[in-house]
């Protein structure tokens, strides 16, 4: 009985122990399983990695490439905030402004070139945290480098500053401007905190950003079919846009055309400001500059130099100075034009008696203008080359942003004079418009003096209330180059004077004038143009002052003077497309000093012209020898007395002038057909077009020849 008392006891005991263990087991079980998930939660809230949706990532892409426009556009905002220009008033970006107040979608065009972009890196990476900081990082360097040369020379990045990283790469650092350091430092801190907030979603990212995400090797291979796909396409539309976008008619250029795109031509900074940095740059990648004549050859180009090289011996037999014996100056004095020539329009007195007594004692006429209201640059162009805009495609809108800096060779008059210190610029403006520093240094040109420098023009009054120095100023910073030279000069010389706009600058104007159409001149209108008289009349006083001191030099001197073009001021002639031709002629005279054999002589065929023939007509009104190329613009001239391409009655735009047959005048100023020009007419044509195409975009096959030297 007590022993088994004693198991049973035992036994209860054991029970009761192993019962006890049990309990305190579960106990700390749930005791330790409660404070693993509480653990487990807390951390689950700090970092617990959840995959984005696609819809997540669609969003974050949009408004990654607006970042990335953003700080392109902040690149050229910053380089330019403290130099607003007269010529350039609108200094800033609103595209998100533009879309609601004029429906212009430039903002959304930007968006779209970046956006093809960002996805093609994005394929290449598969990864939107590694594609996304590529992007912003590239967008931060162009902005800095946008930056740093807006500020040293005020023009933004072109196409041809990609010539110069091959050709003088070593260089860059000398381009830097002072305190660059502190905007790189800048530029880095800000990718650095683009890099943190990348960091950060990549971390909270469960998918890490990756786009394709395929486990099976048929999976795989779909995949990479799509993403091979996807860099293709957008690649391929990127290429064909950039090829095509300064071609007028091409699908990339309606586009931009029809989003807003409105090419601001002569300030490039002004220009990419308003139309985006990348929609300005891919607009100058592949302009087309004109067709390629079915005939050129390398063997067509030594026939056509032997043709002129004879033609040039014919002329200079008779012929007995040289061109460099004298100092040639051009002047082209802005918008100088005859305002009693405009048709439908009375003024009270004449403007310009003491040029129009000059133009009556020496060579002189009429220019046919390619603008109105603008284009200075593209008179400019032809006047220094001798080559025409009626030959170009309509698509090349301005040759000093489009053509001049990518060239290879740009043979330009001054370099007859030889040494570039014998070839001097002056203008009373900003050295950047129409990139004129940059393309008169690859002219060969020694100085070019405006009030922006590096080279600052020596004198820069003004007249009474009007914002642009004076004629009078820069004919006397012109006489002072002229005067303190021992070499005889080629001097390029644009004045601002009479530039647009007109606001009654001038204290006691007596000009007045009137509309004979019977509708009355609007009140701005008139304004303007009686502001515009009494400033032509300056001009007219300055004009004939400069030449008095010209005269008194004891060293031959002659002036090619001409107006660029009409300001775009008569709105109520302008209506009238009747009145285009009257609306594109200026006045031009070719004078010479008395020390100049040449002095009074008046040239055949001088009643009308354009730029492109001064240097012809300036060497025949000298008597001087001829090179083969100046032979063959000599007989160009005696067939054709002046050719612009089509105009219309509008403020030049950059859009252009419409498509068309070119204007052609003969030597009593009548419009003349191509199609009825004589055989003679048509070889002198068919061989301009062939030099122009060789110079410009052809495989400069007489640079190897004598064609552009003078005897």
């Amino acid at each position: 009985m007590e022993g088994r008392g004693t198991a049973i006891a035992r036994n209860t005991a054991d029970m009761s122990a192993a019962t006890d263990t049990d309990m305190t087991g579960d106990a700390t079980g749930r005791t330790n399983k409660a404070a693993a998930s509480a653990e487990t939660s807390k951390e689950g809230r700090r970092i617990r990695p959840r995959p984005f949706p696609g819809w997540l990532y669609a969003v974050l892409f949009v408004v990654f490439d607006i970042v990335a426009v953003a700080v392109l556009e902040v690149g050229v905002s910053l380089g330019a905030s403290s130099r607003v220009t007269l010529s350039s008033p609108e200094v800033g970006w609103d595209f998100v402004g533009k879309m609601f107040d004029d429906h212009n979608f430039v903002f959304v065009l930007n968006l779209l070139l970046v956006g093809v972009l960002y996805l093609a890196l994005l394929m290449i990476f598969n990864r939107l945290w590694i594609a996304t900081p590529v992007l912003v990082a590239a967008a931060i360097v162009v902005a800095v480098i946008e930056h740093f040369k807006i500020s040293i020379r005020y023009e933004a990045v072109l196409p041809s500053d990609l010539n110069f990283l091959k050709a003088d790469a070593g260089n860059l650092m000398g381009f830097m401007p002072a305190g660059a350091h502190w905007t790189i430092l800048a530029a880095i801190g800000v990718f650095a905190v683009f890099v943190a907030l990348f960091v950060f979603l990549d971390h909270i990212d469960a998918r890490h950003g990756r786009l394709f995400r395929g486990t099976g090797r048929q999976s795989k291979s779909i995949d990479a079919i799509a993403r091979l796909l996807l860099v293709l396409i957008p690649g391929l539309f990127f290429g064909l846009y950039a090829m095509q976008v300064s071609t007028v008619g091409s699908w990339a250029k309606n586009l931009a055309t029809v989003m807003g795109d409105k090419p601001s031509m002569w300030d490039s900074v002004y220009d990419a400001q308003r139309n985006g940095p990348l929609v300005a740059f891919m607009r100058q990648v592949n302009p087309k500059v004109m067709d390629k004549p079915s005939d050129y050859s390398e063997e067509t180009m030594q026939q056509v130099a032997a043709r002129y090289d004879k033609a040039a011996a014919t002329i200079n037999a008779s012929r007995k100075s040289d061109l460099t014996d004298s100092t040639v100056i051009y002047v082209l004095s802005e918008s100088f034009s005859d305002t009693s020539r405009v048709p439908g329009l009375k003024v009270n007195k004449d403007s310009m008696p003491k040029i129009r007594k000059i133009k009556q004692n020496t060579t002189s006429g009429l220019m046919l203008s390619s603008g109105y209201g603008g284009g200075t640059a593209n008179l400019e162009y032809m006047g220094l080359t001798g080559l025409s805009m009626a030959n170009f495609d309509s698509s090349l809108t301005s040759p000093y942003q489009q053509l001049v800096p990518g060239e290879h060779w740009t043979p330009t008059i001054n370099q007859m004079w030889g040494a570039a210190k014998n070839s001097i610029g002056l203008h009373p403006y900003e050295s950047s418009m129409y990139s004129r520093a940059t393309n008169y240094k690859k002219f060969g040109f020694s100085h070019f003096y405006t009030l922006t420098g590096p080279d600052v023009i020596a004198h820069q009054d003004k007249i009474d209330d009007s914002p642009y120095v004076s004629d009078a100023a820069t004919y006397q910073s012109t006489l002072e180059e002229v005067e303190k030279s021992d070499s005889n000069q080629f001097l390029q010389v644009i004045t601002m004077q009479n530039h647009m706009p007109y606001h009654q600058w001038y204290k006691d104007n007596d000009f007045t004038a009137e509309s004979t159409t019977g509708a009355p001149l609007g009140k701005d209108e008139q304004e303007s143009i009686e502001t515009y008289q009494k400033g032509e009349s300056i001009t007219d006083e300055a004009t004939a002052d400069f030449l008095d001191k010209l005269d008194k030099l004891d060293k031959p001197i002659t002036v090619v003077f001409y107006g660029d073009h009409l300001p775009g001021i008569y709105a109520s002639a302008s209506e009238d497309d009747d009145n285009s031709l009257a609306l594109h002629l200026t006045d031009y005279f070719i004078w010479s000093n008395k020390a100049s054999a040449s002095q009074g002589t008046k040239i055949d065929n001088a009643d009308y012209s354009s730029p492109n023939f001064f240097v012809a007509q300036a060497a025949e009104h000298m008597d001087a020898k001829v090179s083969p190329y100046l032979a063959f613009l000599t007989l160009m001239h005696q067939r054709i007395s002046a050719m612009e391409p089509p105009v219309v009655n509008k403020i030049q735009g950059w859009d252009r002038i419409p498509e068309g047959q070119a204007i052609y005048l003969d030597n009593a100023g009548k419009p003349m057909a191509e199609s009825d020009f004589d055989e003679e007419t048509r070889q002198l044509l068919a061989d301009y077009k062939l030099i122009q195409y060789d110079i410009t975009d052809g495989r400069n096959y007489l640079k190897n020849t004598d064609f552009m030297d003078l005897p």
